[in-house]
């Protein structure tokens, strides 16, 4: 997902077509050559092209794992945590009903990221408008799920890095 974030970065940033766009035509007047906008977007995009490729396999391999964590717990593993139980603290119902919004979040990527491949292009534009979105929640749940972990850290569960790192469940 980080990799992805990357990928998006990159596009909003210095790979922004039109950034690079008015780059090429500084550089062909520099030249003494010249291009209209068209063709230095045109040029951007290409020179972009094989970045956004990375974005697009790495959202392959996202629907892989996200296909595969969707179909554990019909083996009996990795369940699903239910914020709605009876018995939970405030805590556990947020941290529980996170990530069934990330998992909804995620959700909806992969399928307007497959319409916007393979689908039908008068949906494209709405399609991708949706995709973007990705983007913030993205953002906010790496933000709470980074701040959760450092928060169980220095509070009730010292050692929780270490036994992310380690894949260690407490045992001996």
């Amino acid at each position: 997902m980080l990799l992805l974030l990357l990928t998006i970065y990159l596009r909003l940033t210095w790979l922004n077509r039109d950034h690079m766009a008015a780059i090429i035509l500084d550089f062909m007047a520099g030249i003494g050559q010249t291009l209209t906008q068209d063709q230095a977007v045109l040029l951007a995009k290409k020179i972009r092209k094989p970045m956004w490729d990375w974005h697009i396999y790495l959202g392959y391999t996202l629907l892989g794992l996200y296909s595969l964590r969707m179909l554990l717990p019909l083996f009996g593993q990795m369940k699903f945590a239910n914020p709605f139980k009876s018995g939970l603290g405030i805590k556990e119902k947020f941290q529980y009903g996170v990530y069934l919004i990330f998992y909804f979040c995620v959700a909806a990527s992969l399928v307007t990221g497959l319409i916007i491949e393979w689908g039908p292009k008068e949906f494209k534009k709405q399609t991708e408008a949706i995709h973007e979105l990705s983007i913030y929640y993205l953002m906010a749940f790496i933000v709470l799920h980074f701040g959760g972990i450092l928060m169980a850290e220095f509070t009730g569960e010292k050692g929780l890095v270490s036994k992310i790192i380690s894949g260690n469940k407490g045992r001996k």
